[in-house]
């Protein structure tokens, strides 16, 4: 399982022509489920991702959360984290979680954000979204959870 977390002063999500989601200050999460990945993982996931402190307080440390700044979060399913390139120049996704079992796992992490303190915006699994977001920073972490 992988994560990639942005901080950004605003996203939003087309999908179809239609905007599905929207967010201010915040976090964009690219969430991604290799095969056999266990729910427990998004668990850890979820609440590392809320409690991640790459907020300023007042004295410009990063020292808060994006619950404690009142932020928000658009999650979004993204496969391809799980891309294999050490072979030509195709990228390989063997290593991706068959659809209908990765869609469940991240349907479980938008629900494990919610509980942890932060109700996500999301994506549209599956579907040709098109992503602006303004980053901020730019702050990006990556979580590898092999």
């Amino acid at each position: 399982m992988k994560a990639v977390v942005q901080r950004v002063k605003k996203a939003s999500l087309v999908c179809d022509g239609k905007v599905i989601s929207e967010i201010g200050n915040g976090l964009v999460v690219f969430f991604g489920v290799g095969v056999g990945d266990a729910y427990e993982k998004a668990d850890f996931l979820a609440k590392k991702i809320v409690n991640l402190r790459i907020f300023a307080d007042e004295n410009g440390k990063s020292n808060l959360s994006v619950k404690d700044v009142g932020g928000e979060i658009l999650a979004v399913s993204q496969f391809t984290l799980l891309a294999d390139v050490s072979h030509g120049n195709r990228p390989g996704f063997t290593n991706a979680e068959a659809p209908e079992r990765a869609n469940n796992v991240y349907e479980y992490f938008l629900i494990k954000l919610e509980e942890n303190g932060v109700t996500p915006e999301k994506g549209v699994f599956g579907g040709d979204m098109q992503i602006t977001q303004q980053n901020d920073g730019p702050y990006t972490i990556i979580y590898d959870l092999g």
